[in-house]
């Protein structure tokens, strides 16, 4: 209720924005001297003194430089992760890991509006099996883990990555529907069915309508009365997505709890002070500080005393928070991030916003610049930049930059020696052309982070890493989403 309340305040600002007339310089154009806002004057739309609003369940997070990388012993010697300065834009995360309420709801609605394709229910459905041993008896978890209410704050497990980034997508558009609802633009239309249901990116560019609300966007085009929302309006938030590697180390880390002024007091190893997994205040010394295996066999400690409190998984907002108001960055579940994994990613890095994973791809459009191509959620599908027809554009270099310097003759122009032009690919190369060399590592491994309930303490630390391929899931592995923050990295509290 604070989000849709904060957000009406906002719309209400933005429309006496809109609905002045030259009252001062920030009304006035500086380049024509033209009125923005103002019919009279073509009707051209201007809005000043943005401020973004934070979308449900998420927490801003403000952003900085730090060392991003190991600060533990390596004890696995993988040298996968050596320590480098880089800078993290401000963004915005999930407090907690995505439950199995959260998960549950989005099955329902892909089942109840997608009626002629139950394939898309199908493909969403975790794998309940990751519960399954051979030598353990976890038939209830297989069973119930997912469905039943006792466990609908815990975190959903048994989703692979491709699943999670279909989940923030459904995410993004159910929130930026509510918002349009809210403002009585659209009507709330719970029959959608099928491709025709509301997608962000296809009511932007035109090509949903749905049903008219009752407060419908008034059109400053002195020829046209209403319009529908569009990019320039900053009401419809930006997408949900998983957080790229940095940003979730950076977030996990907290690091505006032990610094003043731009000097760090301490490193951390985890995402507390100290050295230790135990809880140092008076009140609870001793306790656990996260949801781990304490040593062999020991999953939850002894009965009258249990020293995490949970024998799997945890509700998603079980612990202390860290600094930033963050649950369960250490244990738990480990959560998928955006990356693509290298073991020398840190060499290629980029010092600002570092991610490896880009795919540079456009949209699929007619000749009267329609969008063509839609996926089954009626999301729009796009093509890769170097289709002979766009490849006129020069600010990057190749459509895939997954495999950057890797070696092969996607992601370098000129090629490797050796490498003939379309006789070889990523697969290739870490596969081996003859088959006789094999790697887990290829265009589909993604990195994840945290430590879940099976694991030691080691991986509680925000600096290790590991992979997994992408169409893969495990029991404990689950994920959170996060957002962009547009405009200053600052909020409007600090400034």
């Amino acid at each position: 209720m604070r989000f849709r309340s904060s957000l009406l305040l906002t719309i209400i600002a933005a429309g006496l924005v809109l609905a002045s007339c030259g009252r001062g310089k920030r009304d006035v154009s500086s380049t024509t001297g033209w009125a923005y806002n103002n019919p009279k004057y073509g009707g051209f739309e201007y809005r000043s003194g943005y401020e973004q609003q934070t979308g449900p369940g998420l927490v801003f997070i403000e952003g900085g430089t730090f060392i991003m990388g190991q600060v533990d012993e390596d004890v696995m010697r993988e040298w996968n992760n050596v320590p480098r300065r880089v800078t993290v834009p401000s963004f915005y995360m999930d407090e907690s890991e995505v439950r199995n309420v959260d998960y549950r709801e989005y099955l329902y609605w892909i089942q109840r509006v997608f009626t002629d394709y139950p394939e898309v229910y199908r493909k969403a459905l975790p794998d309940t099996l990751v519960w399954r041993r051979p030598l353990a008896y976890n038939e209830p978890l297989v069973e119930n883990y997912l469905r039943h209410p006792a466990y609908s704050d815990y975190p959903v497990v048994g989703v692979n990555w491709l699943q999670a980034n279909d989940f923030c997508a459904w995410r993004t558009d159910r929130v930026n529907e509510l918002i349009l609802v809210d403002m009585g633009i659209l009507d709330l239309d719970i029959n959608q069915q099928n491709e025709n249901n509301f997608n962000t990116e296809a009511y932007l560019l035109g090509q949903f309508d749905g049903v008219e609300g009752r407060r419908p966007m008034r059109d400053l085009d002195p020829n046209r009365d209403t319009r529908r929302v569009r990019a320039d309006d900053g009401i419809l938030l930006p997408r949900y997505r998983l957080p790229t590697e940095a940003e979730w180390e950076y977030a996990a880390l907290g690091l505006i709890g032990n610094s003043y002024q731009e000097r760090m007091t301490n490193r951390r190893i985890y995402p507390w002070d100290g050295h230790i997994v135990r809880n140092p205040s008076k009140k609870e010394r001793g306790n656990m500080m996260a949801n781990f295996v304490r040593g062999s066999g020991d999953y939850m400690g002894m009965a009258g005393s249990l020293n995490d409190g949970g024998d799997i998984t945890v509700p998603v907002k079980s612990y202390y928070p860290n600094d930033y108001g963050l649950y369960c960055m250490a244990g738990n579940v480990n959560e998928w991030v955006a990356d693509v994994y290298r073991p020398l990613s840190f060499q290629d890095v980029e010092e600002f916003s570092p991610f490896r994973g880009n795919e540079f791809r456009t949209k699929v459009l007619d000749e009267e610049g329609i969008v063509v191509d839609k996926d089954e959620f009626g999301r729009i599908r796009y093509r890769s930049e170097t289709d002979t027809d766009i490849q006129d554009r020069n600010n990057y270099r190749t459509a895939d930059n997954r495999n950057f310097r890797d070696g092969d003759n996607v992601s370098n122009i000129s090629g490797g020696e050796g490498w003939i032009e379309g006789s070889a690919t990523t697969g290739s190369m870490y596969a081996g052309s003859t088959g006789s060399l094999s790697s887990m590592i290829s265009d589909r491994s993604r990195v994840y982070k945290g430590g879940g309930w099976r694991d030691r303490a080691y991986w509680l630390s925000p600096g290790t890493r590991r992979f997994l391929d992408e169409r893969e899931a495990r029991d404990d592995l689950g994920f959170r989403c996060a957002m962009t923050r547009v405009g200053s990295p600052m909020s409007s509290k600090k400034r």
